[in-house]
């Protein structure tokens, strides 16, 4: 273990930011550099807990005590060894992930938990800017062809792990970059561009192919990749959004979260002269109060927003871990994010009843009304507060309700792959669909859901590709086919 009493000694430290009125100007990084002896005393820590329980709150079965402390001990090649033996990417996890393994860490009980998410995030970086993350390259290639369908977090993975097995992947990507929405989805100001490219182009040194601007199903036809590959991973995403089928839902300026952050994505990288969807001098409102609404609420800040509210339908949870949700399991409590930090306002409880628009069709506001949460054997139910009726005054509304499930129309439906009951791909305890050879992982295949999983799901899924192919694997499986706990 790092200090036996560190965790007396130091208090937790987080993550630092930069000034919000520096911030809000740019769309690079929130993030200020931390010293490395800071680093240093957050590892310092980890407790010697005995059961160390963090390792199943990460769905990767990171082993996060070891390299706490390994970075106490200076040891930092070696913490960087031991975390990426589990994760392919920590620097997007250390980034992006809301740190499950945080939640049950059993410091955790009776004080702040460990700053595992900066820990990791911090090796990455380290280990990046030491040159220790050379290409891995395959001792001996084999003959077997994989196909891989959808660049986002586990499609990289299962690419990563069955190009470093001696497979020839090829990633196809429909849009013109890979990463799906690590690139066009997460905002600048959370991850720059950079931290993708450079592990893509390791993947690319180490073999994987990524042919980008294809549409399977179009371009590519499902013949050609059952006659041209051995076996298909389907790592499409969750990528239909919940709609809001209310009145006026046509109004100009309404928006999905997902039709506005790609554009501004593009616009911060200099991709496009100017966004169609433009926040400035606007009044904003966002119906959702997730990580996608944080995400337009941040957005819309660096846009010029007049003002933003985002809207919650559920009511403002706890500050404090409440008896529902007790130690080790995902907390339901107030969360702050970088963007909550910038402005804007929050409201809970408000359900949007119908989109006002003028006489031209554009949106001039909102008519909500307050609701309260009813809960019975059936579920929970929202019952109208009489007398709570207000209207909002607005010209954007970003509708940031989460996604139903993969895009069903097209190559999906022309392989015969089934669906569950939530709409999402079926698999076997194989990780295999109901068409021979193909096989599914990621939001695609589990739902919506976080960063960690997907990474988790796209490494499993090649263990089980590997072993379809081969007869057997080395690759490491963090989850059976059946890990389907509820997203963090």
């Amino acid at each position: 273990m790092a200090d036996p009493r560190g965790f007396l000694k130091y208090p937790r430290q987080g993550a630092k930011r930069r000034p919000v009125e520096l911030r809000v100007k740019d769309w690079k990084e929130v993030y200020l550099p931390i010293e490395k002896g800071d680093v240093v005393l957050q590892a310092a820590r980890c407790m010697d807990c005995g059961i160390p329980f963090c390792h199943n709150g990460c769905p990767l079965g990171n082993f996060i005590p070891d390299w706490n402390d390994l970075v106490y001990r200076d040891m930092w090649r070696e913490a960087s060894a031991r975390l990426h033996s589990t994760n392919n990417f920590p620097e997007f996890t250390g980034r992006l992930c809301p740190a499950p393994c945080e939640a049950a860490c059993v410091l955790g009980i009776g004080d702040n938990p460990v700053s595992i998410e900066l820990i990791e995030k911090e090796i990455a970086e380290r280990a990046w800017s030491l040159g220790w993350l050379e290409p891995i390259i395959a001792e001996i290639p084999t003959s077997r062809r994989v196909a891989v369908v959808g660049s986002g977090p586990a499609g990289l993975a299962a690419a990563q792990q069955l190009t470093r097995a001696g497979h020839k992947v090829v990633v196809f990507e429909r849009a013109d970059k890979p990463g799906g929405l690590l690139r066009y989805g997460i905002p600048e100001f959370k991850m720059q561009k950079e931290v993708l490219d450079r592990r893509i182009d390791q993947m690319v040194k180490e073999g994987t192919e990524f042919r980008c601007s294809t549409l399977v199903g179009d371009e590519i036809s499902v013949s050609y990749l059952k006659e041209n590959f051995d076996a298909v991973v389907l790592t499409v995403g969750s990528t239909v959004p919940r709609d809001l089928a209310i009145q006026g839902r046509e109004a100009s300026g309404v928006h999905q979260a997902m039709q506005y952050l790609p554009l501004a994505n593009r616009f911060a990288l200099s991709e496009i002269d100017a966004s169609p969807i433009d926040a400035k001098g606007k009044r904003v409102v966002i119906i959702g109060g997730g990580d996608t609404g944080a995400d337009c609420l941040g957005t819309a800040h660096r846009q010029g927003a007049a003002s933003v509210v985002q809207f919650e339908i559920l009511d403002e949870p706890p500050a404090a871990r409440p008896a529902n949700t007790p130690w080790p399991t995902w907390p339901m409590i107030m969360r702050t994010s970088s963007a909550h930090e910038e402005g804007g306002e929050r409201k809970f409880s408000i359900n949007t009843e119908r989109f006002i628009a003028d006489s031209d069709g554009r949106l001039v506001g909102l008519a909500t009304h307050r609701v309260e949460q009813v809960v019975t054997e059936g579920g929970v139910h929202f019952s109208k507060v009489e007398g709570s009726e207000a209207t909002v005054p607005c010209e954007l509304v970003f509708l940031a309700l989460g996604f139903v499930g993969p895009e069903k129309s097209g190559f999906l439906d022309e392989l015969g792959v089934e669906y569950d009951q939530r709409g999402n791909v079926k698999t076997d305890a194989n990780w295999m669909t109901s068409s021979e050879g193909v096989f599914a992982a990621g939001d695609a295949r589990r739902g919506q859901s976080l960063i960690v999983w997907a990474i988790a799901e796209g490494r499993s899924v090649a263990s089980a590709v590997d072993r379809f192919l081969m007869g057997k694997t080395d690759l490491p499986a963090p989850l059976s086919t059946d890990s389907r706990a509820l997203t963090a």
